[in-house]
């Protein structure tokens, strides 16, 4: 073999290597890009059932908020207030305050991977928003545990028992009663402003991922 044949044979082999070499890379290329592909769409995909979820959860919640705040949170506390402006003594009833919010629905959406899913700003607005509520049934439970304290016992004490006769104001120690059934109502506002705003965020992370 000549010493050119010879050239052009060991280039031939050095060019089949090299485009077998380029066809590997490229085929573990795309099989590494694919799959990053496939996992971009199964995250936006659980991102948009979370989002969606959480969508129609605060939907709910504010519709519901505002038909108990409009139709009994709000009539009783001022039905009360006027009449003990009015010096009526109005009766007091048990202060009970009833939910079925569970801290660990969020937690257990977070921890499965909604943290690394979700925008800043969206869990900043979910925060926020556990936030008021944590705080708002904390409200809520020292109401009723005083509720259970001073008024439940004594319901069948006559109405001086709660009021001075002299003054028709209530003794200091229930002052907490109206303070209480106006709180349910400042919690209700409480909520619908950060839901609104929960769901106003969620819609925009939505509609910049579609």
């Amino acid at each position: 073999m000549s010493q050119t044949t010879e050239k052009r044979s060991l280039l031939a082999r050095f060019g089949r290597w090299v485009a077998e070499l380029l066809l590997v890379f490229i085929g573990v290329y795309a099989a590494f890009w694919l799959s990053n592909y496939q996992q971009h769409q199964q995250d936006a995909e659980r991102r948009d059932r979370i989002l969606a979820s959480i969508e129609q959860t605060l939907r709910e919640e504010i519709e519901s908020s505002k038909i108990n705040r409009t139709t009994e949170q709000q009539p009783a506390a001022a039905e009360f207030r006027r009449a003990l402006d009015a010096s009526e003594m109005p009766p007091l009833r048990p202060f009970v305050f009833i939910t079925d919010y569970s801290p660990s629905d969020l937690a257990t959406m977070l921890q499965s991977g909604g943290v690394q899913l979700l925008d800043v700003q969206t869990l900043r607005a979910l925060r926020n928003d556990e936030s008021v509520i944590r705080w708002g049934l904390a409200r809520m439970a020292r109401y009723q545990k005083l509720s259970d304290e001073l008024i439940v016992p004594n319901l069948d004490q006559d109405i001086s028992f709660f009021y001075d006769p002299a003054t028709k104001k209530l003794r200091k120690r229930f002052e907490i009663y109206p303070e209480a059934l106006q709180e349910t109502v400042n919690l209700a506002n409480d909520l619908e402003r950060t839901h609104t705003e929960l769901l106003k965020q969620i819609q925009a992370e939505r509609q910049r991922n579609h």
